[in-house]
């Protein structure tokens, strides 16, 4: 078909005003053009039905469009007022909490009959799981410095220090965070238009993005909530930094937070890519410890700046004892068995089933020689026996550990949001277990890997959805699969 008809109904680049009348999984709102040439369908992600909305054209398609949101130029009738400034982190936070599960229960499962081809999903539901914390979840926040603000009253972006979020829709344009967000840390928050007057009281500059030049660029703040301490890690380039007092800087956090103050850190970052942790430059600690310590179900794990750790540490409790609910489901028959935690990381779900269950056999199993050595010493700190982790590829395990054959009965996955590789997902059926617990944080990709999965013989037990991120289109699932 000749390109021109394609775009009888949108311009890629072009801006348009669109109704959402739908829902899809992932957030993406539905709307549709209807004109003489026929219906069109566009995907804004992060809306909700009944929004009136701005957005610009991304892709365009023969039958339809993917759009990025600008703004919401009218909420839907189901949206209610919040007393937190709204963020592009949390795009649903005027939708009551009942109604974002609703959303999340039914697109999750219309994903699993349309991309798993499993057309009695309903039936094998059994809990959704709510966040414990509706509210103030999140244990780490990332805020970036901008020298492009955005003037609302004439709509265009202007010269100014901002220390928040990237304008929803622009990579240039910074917004300043003058309150709570309803996500992190409340005190942390409101005090955050204090640390930028701080930072512009310098007159170093902020990071502008189009001309790569500048010296602040993030500020990263992780808590506990064990003991409620936060975390700090500066991020500037290198350039005016015997301009900066990195020991008065910590002064004054103490000055603001008191002993909630567990350290802070600096990162030089020199690079030009938008990320906050350099893969090359230092980070160094100036004022404190550089970790901080969580507890999950018990168990206490160490957590520094570049760890990986759950979000939301109390939903994620709700998380593992779900998995392991699924893991030891059939008790006596894995007694004297293998379990195996792939993908495992850290090793947080091996340590917390080792210490649930006496007869069975944990092995944590994770390519990422690093994320094991970490593993290996959260275990000896929390005096867990019965667990053991190995730095190893999936497909070769069972030849460099013959020891294992025939004896790893369940495996528990919970693989990156990508999903699983299919020749992988092979070397993982090979091993020929009865049992399989898999996690995930992208549900499609699941979805998908299902399908290779029943083929293989594997049937879908039960399947449950937990509420990780409150106010995000993100669910997780934990699927539970037998012979």
């Amino acid at each position: 078909m000749p390109r021109r008809e394609r775009n009888k109904f949108v311009k890629r680049g072009g801006i348009i005003e669109i109704l959402i009348e739908d829902y899809a999984f992932g957030g993406k709102g539905i709307g549709r053009i209807r004109n003489e040439h026929g219906e069109f369908v566009v995907f804004v992600p992060n809306t909700l039905p009944g929004q009136l909305v701005k957005a610009r054209v991304e892709k365009s398609k023969k039958k339809y469009a993917e759009c990025k949101l600008i703004e919401v130029l009218k909420d839907s009738e189901d949206e209610v007022s919040v007393p937190y400034q709204q963020i592009p982190g949390a795009p649903y936070i005027k939708l009551p909490i009942e109604k974002q599960h609703e959303y999340k229960y039914t697109s999750t499962m219309s994903l699993f009959k349309k991309i798993g081809k499993v057309a009695h999903i309903e039936e094998l539901f059994d809990e959704f799981v709510s966040s414990p914390n509706v509210f103030h979840y999140r244990n780490k926040m990332e805020y970036s410095f901008s020298a492009i603000g955005f003037d609302s009253e004439n709509n265009t972006d202007v010269d100014e220090f901002t220390l928040g979020f990237k304008r929803r829709g622009t990579w240039w344009i910074g917004e300043n965070l003058d309150k709570d967000s309803g996500l992190f840390d409340a005190e942390l928050e409101n005090k955050l238009k204090d640390i930028r007057k701080y930072f512009e009281n310098t007159d170093l500059t902020p990071w502008h993005a189009p001309k790569r030049y500048g010296f602040f660029r993030y500020f990263v703040v992780r808590k506990s909530y064990k003991t409620n301490e936060l975390l700090f890690n500066l991020v500037t380039t290198s350039e005016d930094l015997p301009n900066f007092d990195l020991h008065k800087f910590a002064e004054f956090l103490v000055e603001q937070f008191g002993d909630r103050v567990a350290g802070l850190l600096h990162t030089i970052n020199d690079e030009t890519g938008d990320r906050t942790i350099a893969t090359s430059g230092s980070i160094k600690l100036v004022y404190g410890k550089d970790k901080i310590v969580e507890e999950l179900l018990g168990l206490n794990f160490e957590i520094s700046m570049k760890s990986f750790f759950q979000t939301n540490p109390k939903s994620a409790e709700k998380l593992y004892s779900k998995v392991i609910d699924y893991a030891l489901e059939n008790k006596e028959a894995i007694d004297n068995t293998v379990v195996m935690d792939l993908f495992c990381g850290t090793g947080t779900i091996g340590q917390i089933l080792a210490s649930k269950s006496n007869n069975t056999k944990i092995i944590g199993v994770d390519i990422v020689a690093s994320a094991i050595k970490d593993a290996r010493e959260n275990a000896k700190r929390n005096n867990i026996e019965g667990v053991e982790f190995f730095a190893a590829d999936v497909g070769k395990f069972l030849t460099e550990h013959p020891q294992y054959q025939n004896k790893i009965r369940t495996i528990i996955l919970d693989p990156a949001r990508a999903g699983i590789a299919p020749k992988t997902l092979k070397k993982i059926i090979n091993l020929k277990a009865d049992r399989m617990v898999y996690v995930s944080c992208n549900p499609a990709t699941q979805a998908r890997d299902t399908e290779q999965l029943m083929e293989a013989g594997y049937n879908i037990k039960k399947i449950s959805l937990v509420d990780q991120f409150p106010h995000t289109a993100h669910i997780e699932t934990v699927v539970l699969f037998e012979k």
